[in-house]
């Protein structure tokens, strides 16, 4: 199977702009941009509660750690929200009824939390109607971990954030490009 696609920055706002002409823009665009944001999977996305994300006083948080239930790897970790991200929560928050902090972060269409399956769907139904065929609910995640990478960031640390346990893992998500080699032998 192959990998899922890393998005580059015209493809990713070519999806949020599709994303604007869907029934729940926010949502669905707040639920890309943590995709691409945290590196967060489909499932880890499906089970946050809104207190996992907002404070008490519905203030976006800096960081929060996801339960050993939230994730794959049935390890927690750490996740932290950067300015962009807290600033499309800011805006979810205007939207959501954010006081029931077990409440789901993001709804399906029946009330409730996502399963790990349907956000999935979000994501190919999305990226689908885009015509970004290769990208999958996968896609986020490389694109978290490649600009990380791409940024001179470390590889342990990309694999702390990505919750992977071996930085083998995190390397196969580390896409490389002509740009980029071109780039490299230019430091000499």
């Amino acid at each position: 199977m192959a990998q899922a696609a890393t998005l580059s920055e015209a493809q990713i706002k070519r999806a949020l702009r599709f994303c604007q002409s869907r029934k729940h823009v926010t949502r669905d665009s707040t639920i890309l941009l943590f995709s691409i944001y945290t590196g967060l999977r489909a499932k880890e996305l499906a089970a946050l509660r809104i207190g996992d994300v907002y404070d008490a006083e519905g203030v976006p948080r800096t960081q929060f750690t996801l339960s050993a239930e939230q994730t794959k790897g049935a390890r927690t970790r750490t996740v932290f929200i950067n300015r962009q991200l807290r600033q499309q929560l800011e805006q979810y928050a205007q939207l959501r009824n954010i006081t029931d902090a077990a409440a789901p972060l993001f709804r399906s269409q029946k009330g409730g939390h996502f399963s790990a399956n349907t956000m999935c769907q979000l994501f190919l139904n999305i990226y689908k109607a885009c015509g970004l065929s290769d990208a999958s609910s996968h896609s986020g995640r490389r694109t978290f971990i490649t600009r990380l990478a791409n940024k001179g960031v470390g590889v342990r640390v990309l694999a702390a954030l990505a919750g992977h346990s071996s930085i083998a893992v995190t390397q196969r998500y580390i896409d490389v490009n002509d740009a980029q080699m071109a780039s490299a032998v230019e430091l000499l």
